[in-house]
C-alpha cells in the first residue's frame, strides 16, 4: 500500500524533488529534450 507523499510522487514521475522550477529547467530529471516537429522531411 502506498501513501503517496509529495516526494515519493516526484520520484515516481521523475521530476525534481527539492522544489526546483520545472516549467523551464528540469532537464536532468526529465532527460534529453524531445525534439518538436520531427515529422516527414520535404523532398
Amino acid at each position: 500500500m502506498d501513501i503517496g507523499c509529495y516526494r515519493g510522487l516526484r520520484h515516481r514521475l521523475g521530476l525534481p524533488v527539492r522544489g526546483q522550477r520545472t516549467r523551464t529547467n528540469a532537464r536532468t530529471r526529465k532527460g534529453p529534450r524531445r525534439p518538436i516537429g520531427r515529422g516527414k522531411k520535404k523532398g
